[in-house]
């Protein structure tokens, strides 16, 4: 399976995309939680949203809304809008077991990305994608082409990061969605529950930690000549810091990239933490690192200490405070 983030889309994250200042990716609203009204008259709108370089105003929170990526349809399901989501599109792995009731309630426009004439047979008011790459000009999906239809849009910030992305813009995220919903009093009881998570994993790694080193960590994406890893823009290295371990690809100035295999020699990772997810398994990942002589005095490799998260818990959304905790167990 070919992610939306790999080389056949140019790193969809890390080119154009990424152009844009995070600075950009800011909101102004005003007006209480509206929680789900969608009519004209919800308090709180008309509501404005620079968002990735293109403002928008919504008198009203939108009705029927497409999501194009996993981690941006569970935003919108743990934010109890299911009922808005007109149809859905491109998963990377398994619905969270608490959302897949509402997940299978939802129209599922295409397998990958819908056509741009699939797209607007859902007759969206709104289009939430979460990578770059969900918006390609090239299938006419752009957002300008939406917004020429009379469609909003919506880009997860982490796609248009001019810096390190860390929890702070995923509560941003949230709290910018929630605002455009209506439902602002639910994201942030969102946001204090996933602090909490948060505070007690810090907790507990602090109390289980031996001589506070952390050990030296590489994610394993995919790839055979070069390995496809997560650089030091995206969520993902703030997972890996929070759940205690130090990102040896961290100075890779993209959410995700390729490095050469010798460079990961030379770092001698502790620990390789493998992305589950498409057509390549967790057990065959692993086999190409350990069959390959050129890794076989790195430690993580020699020692054989791996650690898995599915690509969906590495990316901005509603799963990464509970990736902190998943990885930190798996790194004690």
């Amino acid at each position: 399976m070919l992610s939306r983030r790999t080389r056949p889309l140019t790193h969809a994250l890390t080119a154009a995309a990424m152009l844009i200042p995070l600075a950009a990716c800011s909101s102004s609203d005003s007006g209480p939680d509206t929680e789900g009204k969608a009519g004209a008259s919800a308090a709180g709108f008309p509501y404005t949203v620079t968002n990735c370089g293109q403002k928008t105003t919504y008198a009203a929170p939108p009705k029927r809304a497409v999501t194009m990526n996993q981690h941006v349809t569970e935003i919108l399901l743990a934010l109890g809008l299911k009922d808005r989501i007109a149809g859905t599109a491109y998963l990377d792995d398994k619905i969270l077991p608490e959302y897949e009731k509402a997940y299978e309630s939802r129209p599922v426009l295409a397998k990958e990305y819908p056509s741009y004439e699939k797209l607007l047979a859902a007759n969206p008011d709104m289009v939430y994608g979460g990578y770059a790459s969900a918006f390609t000009a090239g299938e006419g999906r752009s957002r300008e082409a939406l917004a020429k239809s009379g469609i909003k849009s919506r880009l997860n910030i982490e796609g248009c990061a001019g810096k390190s992305v860390t929890m702070d813009d995923l509560y941003r995220e949230v709290r910018e969605v929630g605002a455009t919903f209506g439902v602002r009093d639910r994201a942030e009881k969102w946001i204090r529950a996933a602090e909490a998570e948060l505070a007690a994993t810090a907790k507990e790694s602090a109390r289980s930690a031996e001589d506070g080193k952390p050990p030296a960590v590489f994610v394993y994406d995919s790839g055979d000549k070069t390995a496809f890893t997560a650089g030091g823009r995206g969520i993902g290295n703030d997972i890996i810091e929070r759940a205690g371990g130090r990102n040896v690809m961290s100075d890779l100035d993209k959410p995700f990239g390729d490095a050469s295999w010798e460079t990961v020699v030379d770092r001698r990772p502790e620990v390789i933490v493998i992305y589950d997810y498409g057509a390549t398994t967790v057990a065959q990942k692993k086999k190409r690192l350990l069959d390959d002589p050129a890794l076989k005095d790195v430690p993580a490799v020699r020692n054989k200490r791996f650690a898995v998260l599915p690509l969906s818990d590495v990316v901005l959304g509603v799963r990464a405070p509970g990736a902190v905790r998943k990885l930190a167990e798996q790194l004690r």
